[in-house]
């Protein structure tokens, strides 16, 4: 039995995802996956029935075709991938395009699609006819207005839905309870890397905190060469992911820094680095007798397959809350997967309570 998505945003994170499906359809192929199994579903159990995007060189495409289509960067690790016969729908534009980005060279930025917008009940017939079970969001950061338009249409066409960017609706109670309400499933918002910087500074920051030292100050910088650190130049779309991020790391320290002391959040965009992201971690405390001391680490990995490799768990995990009539949050997985849950958990308690979840011994 297949898990049948619908994705908005067809760019790098989408290519990594849809190409992991594909990869990892051996069981012996286990490299990189935090599970193999969840329930019943492997991997390869995804299949993609709807997609979005509003980029000329996609719309209209074949989904196998779209994911190598420029902006898109991505790391290619799995080249073979047959046609879906899903052909990429034009999407609802709303917030999701930042002027600043017309400004580029058209193989590093979007190229708008002429094709005209759909409906809201348009987009909700779409979901329908596919059949579609979990909408992932993968929508650019700062598209407040386009991801809470899908969420919308989520809610009237019935379909469980996965916030991968930092526009708070999990972790917003109105609209939250209206996934309650409706008995839909909802896991988010922003989603943790595999092993990317927040997750690693979060370890870090609970290591001092086990350790008895005393963290005082610490900064985050990351840079990159994909669209999706294109489009944060512009700093008023920042602003959610900023609070994400500062927020993942404040929740494990025993008293949160004052805000002059902690800086977490993109840096700067940097072409030739591409789906590469590089991340610089600086941590000042003191120990025994106040002694200072200093951490400084560098962090580098491909960024789209860092996040394909929670995504395909949140996947199966929301798939799971379907089967067994589980509607709101998905507490546990979305504290472990996301960055920015309702309710933040230390990553070992979090990782404790999804493998219950997935075992049927929490409801969520």
């Amino acid at each position: 039995m297949k898990i049948r998505i619908a994705i908005a945003g067809i760019g790098n994170c989408a290519s990594a995802l849809i190409q992991g499906i594909h990869f990892y359809k051996k069981e012996d192929d286990t490299i990189g996956l935090m599970h193999y199994k969840i329930g019943s579903y492997e991997p390869s159990d995804i299949k993609v029935v709807a997609a979005f995007d509003t980029d000329r060189r996609k719309v209209g495409k074949d989904v196998s075709e779209a994911i190598f289509a420029k902006p898109n960067c991505a790391t290619v690790f799995c080249e073979n991938i047959p046609m879906s016969g899903i052909n990429v729908r034009m999407g609802k534009i709303l917030d999701s395009f930042s002027e600043h980005m017309k400004d580029y060279h058209d193989d590093k930025t979007f190229i708008l699609s002429d094709e005209k917008e759909p409906t809201k009940d348009e987009v909700i017939k779409i979901l329908k006819n596919s059949e579609a079970e979990i909408f992932l969001n993968y929508l650019p950061v700062g598209s407040d207005e386009a991801v809470k338009f899908y969420a919308e249409c989520c809610l009237e066409a019935g379909l469980g839905f996965i916030n991968c960017m930092p526009v708070f609706i999990a972790s917003n109670k109105g609209w939250s309870n209206k996934f309650k309400k409706r008995n839909i499933p909802i896991i988010g918002d922003d989603i943790k890397s595999q092993l990317g910087a927040t997750i690693t500074h979060r370890v870090l920051a609970n290591l001092f905190r086990n350790r008895g030292v005393k963290l005082e100050r610490t900064y985050q910088l990351n840079t990159g060469g994909n669209t999706d650190f294109l489009n944060m130049l512009n700093r008023e779309r920042l602003k959610s992911k900023k609070i994400s991020k500062t927020g993942a790391v404040q929740s494990v320290l025993k008293e949160p820094l004052p805000i002059d002391n902690i800086h977490i959040g993109p840096s700067d965009y940097v072409p030739w680095q591409k789906d590469n992201k590089l991340a610089f971690i600086r941590m000042e405390g003191k120990l025994f007798g106040g002694v200072p001391m200093n951490l400084e680490l560098r962090l580098s990995v491909e960024d789209s397959p860092n996040s394909a490799g929670v995504a395909i768990d949140a996947i199966r995990c929301c798939k799971l809350a379907l089967e067994r009539n589980i509607g709101g949050v998905l507490h546990s997985p979305s504290a472990y997967f996301m960055k920015f849950p309702p309710i933040q958990m230390n990553d070992d308690d979090a990782r404790k309570g999804v493998e219950m979840f997935i075992d049927g011994k929490r409801e969520r």
